[in-house]
Parts: structure tokens; sequence; C-alpha cells
């Protein structure tokens, strides 16, 4: 039986590891995947995925921000709050090197449920509603006239 010395096994084992690695750097580097929405039972729902995965990177969670114009009055109409919110949070995204399409889960919390329509309208004009982000809806007591309140956490591939 011809056995093979330490300096062979040591070698071939070298070259195992070496292959090895290069094929999860190869891998690694052709795996900058993309966000995955999915839903359990394959369909996707109105307006929101149940799972999302992200591939490695910076993560931003925006606090939420209310629908408060620009001068810091409050104005009394749902859809133009929900639209002065989606403004700010656009800011905020911008300010942190990202944008609505890196936005990965959203929580919409409003005073009263029936504004749920409104809400998905103007959503619509700011995120990818192909690939909606995982979402959460409260209906909540919020401060003072505030009828909405929006926080996220997005995404941004390094």
């Amino acid at each position: 039986m011809n056995r093979a010395t330490p300096k062979k096994y040591i070698t071939a084992s070298l070259l195992l590891v070496i292959a090895g690695g290069a094929l999860f750097l190869l891998t690694a580097a052709g795996s900058k995947s993309t966000k995955q929405f999915l839903n359990l039972d394959g369909k996707r729902p109105p307006g929101f995925s149940q799972i999302v995965t992200t591939p490695p990177g910076k993560t931003i969670y925006i606090s939420g921000m209310g629908g408060t114009a620009p001068d810091g009055t409050m104005p009394k109409d749902f859809a133009t709050q929900v639209d002065n919110t989606f403004k700010k949070i656009g800011q905020a995204l911008k300010m942190a090197g990202a944008d609505f399409k890196d936005i990965v889960k959203i929580n919409y919390f409003v005073t009263d449920i029936k504004n749920l329509q409104p809400l998905r309208d103007i959503r619509a004009k700011y995120l990818n509603m192909q690939s909606p982000p995982a979402a959460t809806l409260v209906q909540a007591g919020l401060a003072g006239d505030l009828q909405v309140e929006i926080e996220c956490v997005a995404v941004v591939p390094e």
C-alpha cells in the first residue's frame, strides 16, 4: 500500500484551501445580489411584502416622521400630511446616501384606518409597488393634529 507523505498531504490541503477561498471570493463577488421581496404563499399581497432579504450593506433607520409642512405648520388634510411625510423621508434618505428604492421595511401609524386608501395612493408615487417593502399599519393616537407618522428602514449595498 502506497502511503502519501505528510508533505503531500500538506500540499494537497493547501491547494484545497486556496481553491475553496478562490471559489468563495468569486461567489461573493458575483453575488452582489439585490434585495428579495418574498411572501409565504408566493403571491404578492396588496401593497406590502411579508419577507425582505438584503445583501450586506449600510442599514439606515429613519425614525417616525409626521406631516408638518416645510414652514412647520400642520395641514388639516390627511393627504397633504402623507405627501409632506414622504417628502421628508426622501430628504432623510438622501442625506444618508439612499433613495426610496432602498427601503426594505416601513411602518405606518394613522389615527383613522379609513384613511388607508389615500395613504396607499400617495405612497405609490414614492415607493416601488412592484417590489414593495415589508410593512406594518397601526391605528394609533398621535400627538396634536398629526394624522400620520411613518418610519422606515433602508439598506444600501456597500
